[in-house]
């Protein structure tokens, strides 16, 4: 069951209604039918039901397509390119495809660039018949709910962000055989391709809410100024506030869903519960800025010019 988090609204193309489907994070919005040609004020009220509950979910878009989708993220950002290392469907979308792996680890997408991308979408292409939901977590609820001690110590601390350091790969328990192993070690392959090591602020003022949130995920190499160990140890403590399952909102897709979610408040874990079948999703990131701290202090690259990625 899902409680209504604001009244409908009227808007020039009809009816937009946002439902919370979780105490801390995601809403389902219906009476929208994506595309380019939305109004101004129509987007407005995405943009603002997003930044309040950072993950959307829009049902129904099956008539989406590579076009259509990127007709649509155009209207809240300039899209970046499909990724820094990976070769892309066209040039801004990223293929989402369980043959070439499965990010089952929790993530904030491409953190270990300096311009972290703002918002990231995703639309469904093939689905299995179970299983491959998607859970998202608020990084600003979870920054919120941290005791004053551990506030002290984040808001202090940095942290360096490598795509040299996948846990997705490291998670797996044992090689694929076959075609699909050799997908899947070229993807990675590729995945690695060019370094890139960023130092970011553990915390950062979101550009728009001026909300601070936690900088984590599973590109985070080790804490600045401490050692492997202490950084392991302190990592899996903030990752499990992020975590924590009242945090977080678990979709089961659908055919035509289609997900907005603002990537500076939030990580996500794509759940490999489908065993052999096919899943297949596309993404579009849309540019962002370079993370600031508390203290106004912004993020540093160790390796690699990802200036192609996003402009």
């Amino acid at each position: 069951m899902t409680l209504q988090a604001d009244l409908p609204t009227r808007t020039e193309t009809g009816t937009v209604t946002v439902t919370r489907v979780a105490g801390h994070i995601g809403a389902r919005i219906d009476g929208v039918r994506l595309g380019g040609d939305l109004s101004a004020g129509t987007v407005e009220q995405i943009r603002a039901a997003m930044l309040k509950h950072k993950v959307l979910i829009f049902s129904g878009q099956q008539h989406l397509d590579d076009d259509s989708h990127l007709a649509f993220v155009r209207l809240f950002g300039e899209p970046t390119a499909a990724h820094p290392t990976v070769r892309g469907e066209a040039t801004h979308i990223l293929p989402v495809d369980s043959e070439r792996g499965k990010a089952n680890s929790w993530h904030t997408d491409v953190t270990f660039v300096d311009r972290i991308p703002a918002i990231s979408s995703l639309r469904t292409l093939t689905l299995p018949p179970y299983g491959g939901t998607t859970v998202w977590a608020n990084t600003v609820a979870a920054y919120e709910a941290l005791p004053v001690p551990l506030k002290n110590l984040v808001d202090q601390l940095w942290a360096v962000h490598t795509n040299q350091f996948d846990y997705a790969a490291a998670q797996k328990a044992a090689p694929v055989a076959g075609e699909d192993g050799d997908k899947v070690a070229a993807y990675r392959a590729e995945f690695r391709s060019t370094t890139y090591e960023t130092e970011h602020p553990v915390v950062r003022v979101h550009p728009e809410t001026g909300e601070r949130a936690l900088v984590l995920g599973h590109f985070v190499r080790q804490f600045v100024g401490l050692d492997a160990k202490e950084s392991q140890t302190l990592f899996h403590l903030l990752q499990d506030r992020v975590t924590r399952l009242e945090n977080t909102v678990r979709w089961n897709w659908s055919e035509g869903d289609f997900a907005l979610f603002d990537n500076r408040a939030t990580q996500h874990y794509a759940v490999a519960d489908y065993d052999d079948h096919r899943r297949r999703l596309r993404r579009i990131t849309l540019a962002g800025d370079v993370p600031v701290s508390i203290d106004g202090a912004r993020s540093i690259v160790r390796q690699g010019d990802a200036s192609h990625y996003s402009n």
